[in-house]
């Protein structure tokens, strides 16, 4: 990993997620230190961080969701 221990750090919560079927669900951070990105070029204020293109079409992003849950079995 191209970041340092000490400049990365994950958060991990878990609970009975929202919806029917009360499966429990687990939710996680990544945080890293603005420095180590800057490092990389990938730094909010650099102008390559910058959304370049329009966000896919809702569909797209149904048809990935259904596509997800068919491989996790769900």
């Amino acid at each position: 990993m191209p970041f340092a221990d000490e400049l990365i750090h994950f958060d991990l919560a878990c609970g009975i997620g929202i919806g029917a079927d009360g499966h429990w669900r687990g939710w996680y951070a990544v945080r890293v230190d603005a420095d180590a990105l800057s490092a990389l070029g990938l730094h909010p204020d650099q102008p390559t961080s910058v959304i370049t293109a329009p966000s896919p079409p809702s569909w797209w992003h149904a048809a990935a969701e259904r596509n997800a849950e068919r491989r996790s079995g769900g």
